[in-house]
């Protein structure tokens, strides 16, 4: 046993776990832990412009890195600020730990300026909240990132209480738990799944975000290869199957997701594989025939609506190993009419006005991004676009937030990529919308003289609720952000802007921008009206 300060303990187990990244907006108290950190090699504190920008950022090095990300905010305002990015963890299925001031014990329960019930808030928004306690920090850290990573994995709140930081706390040089892992499938699930495959004629793949985390990527491909079957994907689960295999059949929920439909609505037997329904709720898209879920967690689905043949739960690798067997030969699928709607699909979501709009920005961005580099998107009507359009090599190169779906996210999603993976290129699309809400970030990529291109398509709406509003047949209100305008001067914070009225000048400065060393922003000043005719549509045939 060392005596050490509950501060050096807590950063240096931070450390130790695998984190490398602390982000946030300091408070006096978390001064002490910010000078341990300055002072230990291997983790490093990253300055925000705001809490909420924190917490993005946290959440995605959770998920690019296996290790939980880790965010701060202090007290009162800090907390409520953090709490955004929080709740993208829960429903991105990030693993984070989101520290906190907390009040010391003596005044919790007085009235106080600045003081809230920080369990209270977070408890709702994580997996676990807990407060440290100076004679346990080694436990509680480690239990809370056992907790974090475990499936489905996710954010736990820890609270600091004000003035813990200098105590003596004893470092024991106690073993890190690991995370829970799925047991093994129980049999009798097993050999009820593969007999529906058996008698299933036309079953279609529906692949998740478990999946992703199960890292059966190669193993999803054989069984769709050697049986011919059908795949479609959430968005989130994008690059588990390339775009040109010939099982690909598209991705729920997103643009011109009522063409995916006229597939996967020929079923008789639908294999959910990761599927989490964060993303999109089986009932908005299930065809009426059996459901077999395999997963992690029981599958969430109205019963008194649909049938779920079987719930396969446990270890994701296994069951797809069990399924394999009874999947070798062909079922009735006709490959050739799925490439012709594949086809079609994708050339319905060509640009072709001859004019500038999204989807050719998309066009020219995939052209000049290379293969490797990260794609981070924001939310709005040009994440409809990037589900079905953007081709993605693998998973983890296209970052977006579909179960939280919070617009601010792809501006601190794109810094958090090029920290974790700092040799990729990285790039972010952002709406003129989400843009405002996260502008203040650029500062934060300044200070870390990250070079990512932010790519901001300008049309001066916010166009899915503008669309909804004219299907109601409703005037346009309150839905035109600033005018006519462009998004300012040619810099902002620092950050130079280029800027684009039509592809051929877009690609132009996506090619200077790329080829600079620090943040560059990219305006393309594009029409919205493309979006009219290809996103927010029924997912089921007919609706």
């Amino acid at each position: 046993m060392s005596e050490k300060t509950v501060a050096q303990l807590l950063i240096e187990t931070l450390r130790d776990i695998g984190v490398r990244h602390v982000f946030g907006v300091p408070s006096g108290g978390w001064v002490d832990y910010m000078e341990v950190i300055r002072q230990t090699d291997g983790i490093d504190f990253v300055l925000t412009s705001h809490e909420g920008g924190a917490s993005f950022m946290a959440a995605v090095c959770g998920r690019l890195t296996g290790a939980p990300g880790v965010c701060f905010g202090t007290l009162g305002p800090g907390a409520t600020n953090l709490s955004t990015g929080v709740g993208c963890a829960l429903l991105d299925r990030s693993p984070m730990i989101a520290f906190t001031d907390e009040m010391p014990e003596a005044i919790r329960d007085r009235t106080t300026q600045m003081g809230i019930d920080h369990q209270a808030l977070f408890r709702p928004l994580t997996k676990k909240t807990t407060r440290l306690e100076p004679d346990r920090v080694q436990e509680i850290l480690f239990q809370a990132a056992s907790t974090a990573l475990s499936e489905r994995p996710g954010p736990v709140h820890v609270g600091l209480p004000v003035g813990m930081s200098a105590l003596s706390a004893s470092a024991v040089d106690a073993p890190q738990p690991e995370p829970e892992r799925p047991p093994a499938p129980p049999q009798e699930a097993l050999s009820k799944a593969q007999e529906l495959l058996r008698r299933s004629r036309k079953p279609v793949l529906a692949i998740g975000l478990g999946a992703v985390r199960a890292g059966v990527r190669s193993e999803i491909l054989k069984l769709a290869e050697g049986a011919q079957l059908p795949i479609v994907l959430t968005p989130m689960a994008k690059g588990m199957v390339p775009e040109d295999h010939r099982c690909y059949a598209g991705v729920l929920f997103h643009a011109l997701s009522d063409q995916v439909g006229q597939i996967h609505h020929q079923s008789d037997l639908v294999v959910g594989i990761g599927y989490d329904p964060v993303e999109f709720n089986y009932e908005s898209w299930l065809p009426q025939v059996p459901l077999l879920n395999i997963d992690t967690v029981a599958a969430d689905l109205d019963r008194s609506q649909y049938e779920l043949a079987c719930d396969v739960i446990g270890d994701i690798p296994l069951a797809l190993k069990a399924l394999s067997e009874v999947l070798s030969d062909g079922k009735d699928w006709d490959l050739q009419d799925l490439a012709t709607r594949r086809e079609q699909l994708f050339q319905n979501l060509a640009s072709n006005s001859g004019g500038f709009g999204p989807c050719r920005a998309m066009e020219v961005l995939r052209q000049v991004l290379p293969q490797e580099g990260i794609m981070a998107c924001d939310v709005g009507a040009h994440t409809h676009l990037v589900g079905q359009k953007w081709p993605t090599p693998q998973p983890g190169l296209q970052l977006m937030t579909n179960g939280w779906s919070s617009m601010g996210y792809g501006l601190p999603a794109a810094i958090a990529a090029k920290l974790c993976q700092p040799e990729r290129p990285v790039c972010t699309v952002l709406g003129d919308g989400g843009f405002l809400m996260s502008a203040g970030e650029l500062a934060t990529a300044v200070r870390e003289n990250l070079h990512i291109v932010f790519v901001v398509l300008t049309d001066n709406d916010l166009a899915l609720i503008r669309i909804k509003q004219q299907r109601k047949d409703n005037p346009i209100y309150g839905t035109p952000l600033k005018g006519p305008t462009t998004m300012g001067g040619d810099n902002i914070f620092g950050v130079p802007v280029l800027r684009a009225s039509d592809p051929a000048q877009f690609e132009a400065e996506l090619q200077t921008a790329f080829q600079q060393k620090g943040p560059v922003i990219v305006e393309a000043l594009i029409d919205s009206r493309e979006y009219d005719s290809l996103v927010l549509k029924s997912d089921k045939p007919g609706c």
